[in-house]
């Protein structure tokens, strides 16, 4: 039977294994844009809407921006608290379901792109993920890396770390990893999984 607290702890360990990151979003990717929408966070807020994901802690986010300003899917954003150009503020955190449905069909490719824009973090991630249990080990909650593949891994990066998706590619024979982790992002953001290995609670 599955220990609530357990698996929760073993959670904690493999997060504090990730480089620290901050607390705040200070970036995102834009994943849909309304120019005349009302706010799901804030009751009678309207305006140009945007809905995104950190590029630190893959939160998803409602953001309020300037009006008349353009957006394109997946351009990058500063949302930082000084110095803004194109939003006014950050209006909440957003759940999976209250996505729209634009913004839920983009997120995996965003994610994607997130990934590739942060690849030194995300390859140490593949450096450093350890057993989540005796039986099951963190590198195996990635789709499509099974015991073969996270056997493969682990010796690879015992003789020497990875330095980047190409240079893991060369040595484990597996294709496509930021396909392979966007996937496994969206499955932490929908709350589909109960462990996370990349998405900040």
């Amino acid at each position: 039977m599955r220990n609530p607290v357990t698996e929760y702890k073993k959670e904690l360990e493999i997060m504090s294994s990730l480089p620290l990151q901050k607390k705040y979003e200070e970036y995102a990717y834009v994943l849909d844009f309304n120019p005349h929408c009302k706010s799901k966070m804030i009751r009678g807020r309207e305006g140009p809407i945007l809905q995104a994901i950190g590029e630190e802690r893959l939160t998803l986010l409602e953001i309020l921006a300037l009006n008349g300003v353009e957006f394109k899917v997946g351009e990058r954003i500063y949302i930082g608290k000084e110095g803004r150009t194109k939003v006014v503020s950050v209006l909440g955190k957003l759940i999976h379901e209250e996505l729209s449905n634009d913004a839920a069909s983009e997120l995996e490719t965003i994610a994607e792109l997130v990934i590739k824009n942060n690849e030194d973090q995300y390859i140490e991630i593949f450096n450093s993920l350890h057993p989540v249990t005796p039986r099951l080990h963190a590198l195996e909650l990635i789709p499509g890396i099974g015991k073969t593949f996270m056997n493969q891994i682990i010796n690879e990066r015992s003789r020497l770390p990875f330095k980047n998706f190409d240079n893991l590619q060369e040595r484990t024979g597996i294709k496509e990893p930021t396909k392979l982790i966007a996937k496994r992002i969206v499955e932490e953001i929908s709350g589909s999984s109960r462990i996370n290995l990349f998405v900040y609670r």
